[in-house]
């Protein structure tokens, strides 16, 4: 249903008043969107960097708990740094990215990622533990219709 990959590795100190936009895995725990359109920190671009192409889903790698980082976001525009210590899924085009990661942010998934999480003071979570987790999914066209009803919400809760 999806491929899998890694951000590359960005600091706190690499972030520069302008340059390329990134996405640093801490944003996921400050400023919690489901949907990420727009970033406002940036950075040098370094060899090797992944960019996103546009509706990735995107889950830290390492949090303070195990519900911590069973959260995503869907990284909506191309051309987006993606950095360390983020899990990144690429999902097929039977898969809706919101549906997604919606699902993973509450539904089952998100247990059962929780449940595979490793470490005590610091707990990671694998590509490799994201690859078994089991996800029920409706045709194409009520995952859109559920993301979409979700988009609204999120919307209506922020003009509040």
């Amino acid at each position: 249903m999806a491929n899998f990959s890694k951000g590359t590795g960005y600091s706190k100190s690499d972030l520069k008043g302008t340059g390329s936009p990134i996405i640093l895995y801490g944003r996921l725990y400050t400023k919690y969107e489901t949907i990420i359109r727009n970033v406002d920190s940036f950075v040098v671009p370094k060899s090797g960097s992944v960019f996103s192409k546009g509706g990735e889903v995107i889950v830290p790698g390492s949090g303070e708990t195990a519900e911590d980082i069973s959260i995503a976001s869907v990284v909506e525009p191309a051309g987006i740094l993606l950095g360390g210590d983020l899990n990144i899924i690429y999902p097929n085009s039977d898969l809706d990215p919101t549906f997604l990661a919606i699902t993973i942010s509450n539904g089952k998934p998100h247990f059962d990622m929780a449940r595979r999480a490793q470490g005590k003071s610091i707990v990671h979570l694998h590509n490799a533990d994201l690859k078994h987790i089991s996800l029920k999914t409706p045709n194409l066209s009520e995952q859109k219709r559920i993301s979409k009803i979700f988009e609204v919400l999120d919307q209506t809760i922020t003009l509040h």
